[in-house]
């Protein structure tokens, strides 16, 4: 015999409706709870399995062994490294060391939700990169340049290198205390925002010098001359090259203008440039006949400097400012940028690793969630030491106040002593 179905009366059928209609919004609204607070936090650059950080450098133009050289150490710097469980992503994009570029790249990786940006190199490019990135609330990291637009800087910055003031006052200290005359230093720069950084380190270091009051006021007027590549040559000690050229002799033009004018000889020349360029200046004035002693800051990369004067047989009277120690080094942490980079070590991949290092040291400080605020309270304010280097964000945003100066002596870099000068200034 058939069993009839068993019938629901009305209202229980509704009542269950009901119920299974408030489950569906509750699960709903959780979903949306769930993809809100997710994508928040995926906007800071942080997942459930990375944690994305991206970098604009010349990966291809004439500057490119530096970009590719910081890029080589922070990779090596984070390969394989997890933090609260999630792996480190490094995303890099060149800008051919030109600002239009660099604005267009420091826009994409900002829209594909970086946690921070990490080691971009150059000033010209920070200049107009730091806006957007503080616009965005994007910490600015370790980047390749000792400029003053970013000690303090507008948005949230931290640097790891010393600056281009302590760089150019340091060769300049210690020539005038090795005999060079006040009035025998000179200067040939980029002429961009770079450059005058290195320029206002040089009117720092000569103020207050008997002697120089004429040329303290002539730098201070070339470093507020304003717009895109201005007139500079031709005022005072110093020569002046375009950005992303290789054309040097204006340059030394307005040198030999100023040894004329002042009727004082240009004894050594602190340059600020791009390798490609300070080499070729240098083999210029070398087959001029000066026997200028030619100094050079970190950004120039001292590597790819050594190669480029080697190819024109320059290989003396040459001193480079290095903000990091010297490759042969036996502090813990240069060993190990050494074996992590193999045949890609070299001063500028040692400065990216060293970023690289300082970067994680601060994500593992973190108590709780990984997010920028506590990522960059994680430093400041405070000092630590890791592979034998010292790092001090007690009292502004730089890690470091290091400067050695080193000489070219066949071939390889050397730390350089009191007794060194006279070497250098009889070649």
């Amino acid at each position: 015999m058939k069993t009839s179905p068993k019938k629901v009366p009305p209202a229980t059928r509704q009542s269950n409706r009901y119920g299974a209609m408030i489950r569906a919004i509750r699960g709903t609204l959780a979903a949306v709870v769930v993809c809100a607070a997710t994508g928040a936090h995926a906007a800071e650059g942080v997942t459930s399995n990375t944690i994305r950080i991206g970098g604009v450098m010349d990966l291809k133009g004439d500057s490119r062994g530096l970009g590719l050289g910081m890029k080589a150490g922070i990779e090596a710097a984070i390969r394989n490294k997890q933090v609260q469980g999630r792996r480190l992503e490094f995303v890099t994009l060149n800008d051919n060391y030109s600002p239009p570029k660099t604005i267009e790249a420091t826009k994409q990786l900002v829209g594909q939700d970086i946690f921070a940006m990490v080691g971009n190199v150059g000033t010209p490019t920070a200049k107009v990169s730091l806006p957007i990135l503080a616009e965005n609330k994007v910490p600015a990291v370790g980047f390749f340049t000792g400029a003053g637009i970013l000690r303090p800087g507008t948005g949230d910055i931290i640097n790891f290198r010393a600056s281009y003031v302590q760089e150019t006052a340091s060769v300049i200290q210690a020539a005038i205390g090795a005999g060079i005359s006040p009035s025998g230093v000179c200067a040939y720069v980029q002429n961009d925002a770079y450059g005058m950084a290195g320029v206002t380190g040089i009117q720092r270091a000569l103020a207050g010098r008997n002697g120089t009051e004429e040329v303290v006021k002539i730098l201070q007027e070339m470093v507020n001359m304003e717009g895109e590549n201005p007139p500079r040559n031709n005022m005072g000690p110093v020569g002046v090259y375009k950005r992303n050229t290789l054309y040097a002799r204006d340059g030394y033009r307005s040198l030999k203008a100023w040894e004329e004018y002042s009727g004082a000889k240009c004894r050594l020349i602190v340059t600020v440039g791009a390798y490609a360029n300070i080499a070729r200046f240098a083999a210029y004035a070398r087959n001029k006949g000066e026997n200028w002693i030619i100094s050079a800051v970190s950004f120039t990369g001292a590597d790819n400097f050594r190669e480029e004067l080697r190819q024109f047989g320059v290989s003396d009277g040459v001193i480079m400012t290095q903000v990091v120690p010297t490759l042969d080094s036996d502090l813990p942490i240069v060993q190990e940028a050494r074996e992590a980079l193999g045949n890609q070590f070299g001063y500028v991949s040692l400065e990216g690793y060293i970023v690289g290092k300082l970067f994680i040291a601060a994500l593992e400080q973190i108590q709780g969630p990984v997010n920028r605020e506590n990522f960059l309270n994680a430093l400041r304010g405070r000092s630590f030491e890791f592979g034998g280097l010292n790092f001090d964000f007690r009292d502004d945003n730089q890690a470091s106040d290091f400067v050695a100066l080193t000489y070219l002596d066949r071939g390889g870099y050397r730390n350089m002593a009191r007794n060194d000068w006279q070497r250098v200034m009889q070649n």
